[in-house]
């Protein structure tokens, strides 16, 4: 069995893996986008260049999909890193894992007398997928939270309020509910996914080589749950700022 390296700090229990997930993931996210515009060209754009714009293509086709077509521009860079950073987290703990085993791991790890007590080998797993993580998963949940009620409140005041009401005052309850709701299933959505996916890689990894036609068949679903999972994330995304910002005229008529 494996366990994730956690550090006690002020009252925090802060998963190592997790924090080096998420720097790496940046990092490639941003390395990415940089390479690709690095040498822009009109007449002989190269592979790279070619991904991005069919990736803006198809992002813009997405927030185009939820909003009409002139409010679309503000949100394709959110759209952009959204689907990009989600992406190559999701894939992140595919490739390989980085497991050791600690000989004296009572103290800054978290780790327990009872713990060694139970378990012959003490084993750390120091490399997943950030978005395996429920902690990162509704952190990301969370700014999305933010984000869409501070623009509903800057650009549609009146009629984001007024929705709270709708259809009749009392229904302000439930209406709360099913706002505070969102940020739950678009953090549990993810992390569900992921996880499970993970949980069953390290499953078949214990049929050693018995199990490699299974990895490889599963390693490419993988890759297609987690690009299905950042495409929801966006839309989704994108589908709440659009009922919080944009006001239907035709609505009141």
């Amino acid at each position: 069995m494996h366990h994730f390296p956690i550090v006690h700090w002020q009252g925090l229990n802060i998963d190592i893996s997790a924090f080096l997930a998420i720097i790496i993931s940046c990092v490639i996210t941003f390395v990415l986008a940089r390479l690709a515009v690095r040498n822009l060209s009109l007449t002989n754009p190269g592979k790279l260049q070619n991904f991005l714009e069919w990736t803006v293509e198809f992002v813009h086709s997405v927030i185009a999909s939820t909003m009409p077509l002139n409010k679309v521009r503000p949100y394709l860079a959110l759209g952009m890193t959204l689907i990009m950073f989600i992406f190559i987290s999701n894939l992140l703990g595919l490739p390989f894992g980085i497991v050791t085993e600690v000989h004296d791991p009572i103290g800054w790890l978290g780790i327990t007398s009872e713990d060694i007590q139970e378990e012959e080998h003490y084993a750390l797993a120091w490399w997943k997928s950030p978005t395996a993580d429920l902690s990162v998963t509704s952190g990301l949940a969370l700014v999305v939270f933010i984000l869409v009620h501070y623009l509903g409140l800057k650009q549609n005041t009146k009629h984001y309020l007024k929705h709270y009401f709708e259809p009749y005052w009392y229904f302000l309850p439930l209406n709360i509910i099913k706002e505070l709701a969102k940020p739950v299933t678009l953090a549990l959505r993810l992390f569900a996914n992921i996880f499970a996916g993970e949980v069953l890689i390290s499953t078949i990894l214990m049929l050693s080589v018995w199990g490699i036609p299974f990895l490889i068949v599963w390693q490419g679903f993988s890759i297609f749950v987690g690009a299905i999972q950042a495409f929801l994330f966006t839309i989704l995304t994108m589908v709440y700022i659009s009922q919080a910002t944009i006001h239907d005229e035709g609505a009141e008529h």
